[in-house]
């Protein structure tokens, strides 16, 4: 029996023992939320609707500037990452589409990948390109910068590879192209701020003109690292400025790390959804900067008033596409499929806290300056146990009650070790 059959048959045991536990929690739950005006069917039917990207390379083990243990059964291909995406999926039906990294994720036949990825029952959510490494065979480094490197011939490079990704993006499925640099200084003096910006401006207006009619741009930026000094996106304001700059298909893309610690992320959303310019989101957590820690591991608070804010901004309408959610998280010692999956269950939990917070309640707090009831008012909802609703619905789309227990009462990754020998320790590869 095959990996995914043994998955497949953990899964319907789950249902079949724990579906009727499931229904009578979540229909106490419901009941009691219904009393204080909640609609739930509508409640379930957004619980029922709600995704979030996984990415390609999270499947793997990560690792740190020191060191990366490889992980037993990782995937050493696009192929094996697909299928253990597609476990994932299997095991918290929120999450089918993947996100791949170029050229980590490279192959031939770009149409047969997107077939494959769809034999899984998966699609393809934003491409993103790598001009933060050097690659096999490259006639430039990137050692001193990529799309604002002086060097002419370097800027022409990074941005072909950029429009490469755009074109196979096109082939399987994608619609959106995601840009994070590590383009920076590391000495005072280095590097021309202006001129650096400038520079960028320019490579990612000819990014911009290959892309499709479709498609979206998404700007990452971090404040800091691997250019510790000064970073030439290094927050939501120089993401805002060049996406106003490079036009409509232009968005930010907010990552959880990518801040200053304690900085008010939830605040920075509001500000882009009130620009027209809220395009994505990457979730992980963190203690001390881009550490890609479990989703809702560390802060789960923080991951709630962002949701807040997520769900007023949708609630007044986004003005374009809706902004992607992906995960983005490094995962150095723990079974990466499980921490991705309990990852999207942590999202999820977010995401319905928001959805039951008391909207008038909050307005009338707001408007009347009580500030204890306005911060009461969003503790109600985020000290509510909402997994019932979350496995209610997950178990509704064919998905387990518990899904960490029926992942390893499969034995998945015990299988797929037999096939896939120990990658060998390198960098962890960590964006």
């Amino acid at each position: 029996m095959s990996a995914m059959d043994q998955l497949h048959e953990a899964v319907e045991r789950d249902r079949a023992e724990h579906l009727d536990r499931v229904e009578d929690e979540a229909g106490t739950l419901l009941s009691r939320l219904e009393r204080t005006g909640q609609d739930g069917d509508a409640l379930m039917a957004r619980i029922g609707a709600f995704s979030v990207a996984v990415p390609s390379w999270g499947v793997g083990t990560g690792g740190t500037r020191f060191a990366r243990f490889p992980g037993r059964g990782e995937p050493r291909n696009i192929s094996e990452k697909l299928r253990d995406c597609a476990v994932i999926q299997s095991l918290t039906r929120m999450t089918p589409a993947v996100s791949p990294h170029f050229p980590w994720d490279s192959t031939k036949d770009y149409g047969a990948l997107k077939d494959e990825a769809a034999e899984f029952g998966l699609a393809f959510d934003a491409v993103n390109s790598n001009t933060f490494q050097d690659q096999p065979g490259q006639a430039f480094s990137y050692k001193f910068g990529s799309l604002t490197h002086t060097d002419p011939a370097v800027r022409a490079q990074a941005v072909a590879h950029n429009i490469d990704c755009i074109r196979i993006g096109e082939q399987i499925g994608s619609n959106a192209l995601t840009v994070w640099i590590a383009d920076g200084s590391n000495f005072a003096g280095q590097q021309d701020f202006a001129g650096a910006f400038q520079l960028y401006l320019d490579s990612m207006a000819d990014i911009y003109a290959a892309l499709p009619a479709d498609w979206q741009l998404f700007i990452e930026h971090k404040m800091f690292e691997p250019a510790f000094y000064s970073t030439v996106i290094a927050d939501w304001g120089s993401s805002l400025l060049a996406a106003q700059s490079l036009g409509p298909q232009a968005n930010c893309l907010v990552d959880l790390g990518h801040h200053a610690p304690n900085t008010n992320i939830e605040m920075i959303i509001a500000r882009l959804h009130h620009a027209g310019k809220l395009g994505g989101f990457h979730f992980n957590d963190s203690k001390y900067g881009d550490d890609d820690l479990d989703s809702g591991s560390v802060k789960p608070f923080q991951l709630f008033l962002c949701f807040n804010e997520l769900v007023k901004a949708e609630a007044r309408g986004w003005g374009h596409a809706p902004p992607a959610y992906m995960m983005d998280q490094s995962h150095n010692v723990t079974d990466p499929i499980e921490s991705l999956t309990t990852s999207a269950e942590a999202i999820a939990i977010a995401h319905t806290q928001a959805l039951i917070v008391d909207r008038d309640a909050l307005a009338d707090a707001q408007e009347s300056n009580d500030a204890l009831m306005a911060a009461e008012t969003l503790k109600s909802a985020y000290r509510t146990d909402v997994r019932p609703l979350i496995a209610l619905a997950r178990m509704r789309a064919g998905g387990p009650a518990d899904p960490i227990r029926t992942y390893r009462a499969s034995s998945y990754r015990n299988t797929v070790a037999q096939d896939r020998p120990a990658l060998a320790s390198s960098g962890g590869g960590i964006v």
